[in-house]
């Protein structure tokens, strides 16, 4: 009894069970569960709002008890937040907007800067601020949409140019950033989200190296902002070239950082190209998860102050727990569920980690001065990140080509 005690007063734990209880849920009873509005303008629209709102509301109450957090006040702070949280959301979802590819993460974060720098964040708003708490749950949820099966569409030439271009972008990246001298938090988050899926692989390696939220802020606009041109450039590049629609979308697949975005850029060249760019980047969606787990290992065994090894105990006790519940996640639903079945179960999760990653942003903009993200100390993760992405596109359009464009045609 004591040990069941003990486990549900760890914060790590209760990560977990949180996440595990939203995704049984939306396993069993997934007609009843709340979900996130397509149209922010329908009539049903405010109801699923409340219902979303009044679920994640019981879920930070449940938690907060279980780890002995004082409850006072979150009802009023929750719902400043989950408002904010919804209307970035719906900025997202504006027409002219989506069209762009910006994804919700970024307007949460401006709103809670505009609050936080521009006037002042009241203490009543301050007791449902959890940015890393929320982050979490959202990417054990975000874990159950990561098929494995999607992987093989693509065949062997797709999972050959998903983990040629990840782990040389990856390294080249994180080799740039070091010997400018970025700090190893803000290389390491950069390192993947230049080399894997953007957004997505940001938030994940910041939480499995349990990195600095304000870093992870950074990072996440250098991708949405670098994302927009090159959704308008590389198609025009690409019919520059006469590159065929096969090599092309595997190549915009494989550089451009948002989904969104690379959609849009398939589209603009047709059919094919869209395929090709979807299923190119959902393989590398799929490494996300074991690109986690390598980091996670890496940096729990590396410590951050010590130069002595560590024992098994302490690289279990460092390790972020969250990363095993989104590869037992992903385990689950790509095993026992058809593809249609997780497919549209994925749905209703990706709606629950897009909605936790709007409150833990908003959490993260109301907690930054917005003068740091502008500071001298950032012109130089800037420089690399282009530097990096100028390797990755020239990367992936060798790979890309000697795959698709010859190997794929013998």
């Amino acid at each position: 009894m004591n040990k069941v005690l003990s486990f549900l007063k760890n914060e790590e734990w209760v990560i977990v069970v949180a996440g595990a209880i939203i995704l049984t849920l939306v396993a069993v009873i997934p007609d009843f569960m709340p979900r996130v509005p397509k149209d922010f303008l329908a009539t049903d629209s405010l109801i699923k709002l409340v219902y979303m709102f009044g679920f994640l509301l019981g879920m930070v109450y449940l938690t907060s008890s279980l780890l002995g957090k004082p409850i006072k006040g979150i009802l009023f702070s929750f719902l400043m937040i989950f408002v904010l949280a919804a209307s970035a959301q719906a900025l997202a979802e504006f027409a002219p907007i989506k069209k762009l590819g910006l994804e919700s993460v970024l307007f949460s974060v401006a709103l809670g800067l505009i609050i936080s720098n521009f006037f002042r964040v009241p203490e009543w708003l301050k007791p449902a601020v959890q940015s890393e708490f929320y982050i979490k749950i959202g990417l054990i949820c975000l874990g159950s949409t990561i098929l494995f099966g999607e992987i093989m569409k693509a065949g062997a030439f797709g999972l050959v140019q998903a983990l040629a271009v990840v782990v040389s972008v990856w390294y080249f990246a994180y080799w740039l950033s070091r010997k400018m001298n970025v700090d190893r938090e803000m290389s390491t988050m950069l390192a993947s989200a230049v080399s894997i899926c953007g957004v997505s692989a940001a938030i994940a390696t910041c939480g499995a190296i349990k990195g600095d939220n304000k870093k992870l802020s950074y990072v996440i606009s250098l991708v949405l902002v670098v994302a927009i041109p090159m959704m308008y450039l590389m198609p025009l590049i690409a019919k520059w070239m006469g590159l065929t629609p096969e090599v092309a979308g595997a190549w915009m697949g494989g550089t451009i950082d948002t989904t969104g975005a690379v959609v849009a850029s398939g589209k603009v060249l047709g059919e094919t190209a869209e395929k090709y760019s979807v299923i190119i980047k959902s393989s590398q969606n799929v490494l996300l998860g074991l690109a986690a787990f390598i980091i996670s290992i890496y940096w729990s065994y590396q410590g951050k102050n010590e130069k002595r090894k560590p024992s098994a105990r302490l690289l279990w006790d460092r390790f972020p727990k969250f990363v095993l519940g989104f590869i037992v996640a992903s385990l689950v639903f790509s095993l026992f569920f058809s593809p249609e079945e997780a497919k549209s179960l994925g749905k209703i999760s990706k709606g629950f980690s897009n909605t936790l990653f709007s409150v833990a942003f908003v959490c993260i903009g109301l907690e930054t001065n917005f003068k740091e993200l502008f500071t001298q100390e950032n012109r130089k993760p800037l420089k690399a990140f282009l530097i990096a992405q100028g390797f990755n596109i020239i990367v992936t359009l060798i790979v890309a080509f000697l795959l698709f464009g010859i190997l794929m045609n013998y």
